[in-house]
């Protein structure tokens, strides 16, 4: 007979995570990649002000966040989801160079966000599962 916890959902079954990124296809892309996680709660954002106003209606667990972005630049969004409250995780993704965004996450951490991982783009399903799971 199977274990209690064998029957437990997976602990990404019931994250609300948000992503964040000016690319509808990318975001079409993470959808997919977080329901093989078991993640079912998402929301897609591809402009700042209206992840920040989401973030107002429900705090989300995680927040997936591009760097580059037209008008409101991921730095921007940070800044302002720190200044709102947000205690969540934050994944950075992004094509930038490593340095610039190992240089955003610190910037995070400075606002009192927990980075919990960052990467380049396209994003893979492995560095996801892990990022979600820390």
């Amino acid at each position: 007979m199977p274990s209690p916890a064998a029957n437990a959902p997976a602990p990404e079954a019931s994250l609300h995570v948000l992503v964040l990124d000016d690319d509808p296809l990318l975001l079409d892309v993470m959808r997919e990649m977080l329901a093989v996680c078991g993640v079912s709660n998402i929301a897609l954002e591809t402009q700042a002000c209206s992840a920040l106003q989401r973030l107002d209606q429900s705090m989300p667990d995680v927040v997936i966040c591009d760097l580059m972005m037209p008008e409101m630049d991921g730095i921007e969004f940070l800044q302002a989801a720190a200044a709102q409250g947000y205690q969540g995780k934050v994944i950075l993704m992004s094509a930038l160079e490593d340095g610039v965004r190992e240089a955003a996450g610190e910037l995070a951490r400075a606002l009192g966000l927990q980075v919990v991982g960052s990467f380049r783009k396209p994003l893979e399903q492995n560095q996801l599962r892990a990022a979600l799971a820390c």
